[in-house]
């Protein structure tokens, strides 16, 4: 009897831990799916402007010329496709 108690109350460890584990890989996917600042797909590349407060702000595009400037908006901006755009950053200027 007391090994059965054990081998259950060990089950239910696990499924517990398991049960985390997926939640928290869940809650993971949405977010990394956008992440903050630069980030490219296979053939797109983009910025996300993650605020609350509204605010425009002035990213530099590295797009393997002269880098250039692009005013942004809260959320996801499409900045050009992957293979033209090496990386963009936030330049500490609002617009």
């Amino acid at each position: 009897m007391p090994l059965r108690r054990v081998l259950t109350s060990a089950l239910a460890s696990f499924a517990l831990v398991l049960a985390s584990v997926g939640a928290v890989a869940l809650s993971a996917g949405p977010a990394a799916a956008n992440p903050c600042g630069f980030y490219e797909t296979a053939s797109d590349a983009y910025y996300n402007h993650c605020t609350s407060d509204g605010s425009h702000i002035v990213i530099e595009i590295d797009d393997w010329g002269p880098n250039s400037e692009q005013c942004v908006g809260p959320g996801v901006t499409w900045i050009g496709s992957a293979s033209g755009v090496d990386g963009a950053w936030y330049t500490g200027r609002t617009c």
